[in-house]
């Protein structure tokens, strides 16, 4: 036994274990954090964390649009004519691929959330009262189906490859979350694009949903004399799965 008033032998080697180990975990925390929150609770709630995650995901694709206009003119610089070909075709399908501008009348439609009062009020299927993205999917669907020259979500043009993932309370498109309420463009025949519209099942559905007072979920339609599409921006990369030999 250790004489009355003296430390254990063990805890003279233990406590500077015990300092050396917890420095070692301080460092690869801050190793690992590379100077950003290791803890997602600092955002208290879900918008917040969705216009934190847009902002990043526009810087991003701001950028790679930067680096492909100059991928395009280095190539349109070489002076070589195999590759001046190929580019004259890419230059073709650029207009159909959504990468130029569309401008014209436009029809747009808004979808939104039933109201809180009417959702609290309800003993429905809460499924009723939100959108989801086949509702967004079935007025995109019924827009190209109408003609559209150009369709855009969120100010966002789409093309068709672009994915539309609901996230929660939010959606994902092109990797960028955007909440309610949802404000889908097309840029084309009104009359054709309304017609559409009104020809298109599903859309019938939600609509009648909208005019029903104990569903209330959101639709407004407008016209609008010219309105601008922006070139889509997003990635043009396409991830595919591959069958295992």
């Amino acid at each position: 036994m250790s004489p009355p008033g003296r430390p254990h032998a063990g805890w003279r080697w233990g406590t500077p274990v015990i300092l050396v180990l917890s420095g070692g975990l301080f460092v690869a925390s801050a190793l690992s954090s590379d100077g950003t929150d290791l803890r997602p609770g600092r955002y208290t709630d879900l918008a917040s964390l969705v216009r934190a995650e847009s902002v990043q995901a526009e810087e991003l694709t701001a950028r790679v649009t930067e680096l492909n206009d100059e991928v395009a003119a280095l190539s349109g610089g070489l002076g070589d004519a195999e590759v001046d070909g190929v580019q004259a075709e890419v230059d073709v399908l650029r207009d159909p691929a959504g990468l130029t501008e569309v401008s014209g009348e436009a029809l747009t439609i808004t979808l939104s959330d039933s109201p809180d009062d009417v959702r609290q009020s309800s003993t429905r299927n809460p499924n009723l009262y939100v959108v989801h993205q086949q509702d967004i999917q079935a007025v995109v669907n019924a827009m190209w189906s109408g003609g559209a020259e150009a369709v855009m979500i969120q100010g966002q043009r789409i093309v068709s490859t672009t994915g539309i993932k609901c996230e929660g309370n939010a959606i994902l498109l092109q990797g960028i979350p955007y909440p309610q309420p949802y404000e889908i463009t097309a840029v084309g025949d009104v009359d054709e694009l309304r017609d559409a519209i009104d020809a298109d099942g599903d859309v019938s559905v939600y609509r009648r949903q909208a005019g029903d007072p104990e569903i209330a979920i959101g639709w407004a339609i407008d016209e609008e004399d010219d309105v601008v599409a922006p070139a889509y921006r997003g990635l043009l990369d396409l991830d595919y799965a591959t069958p295992i030999a």
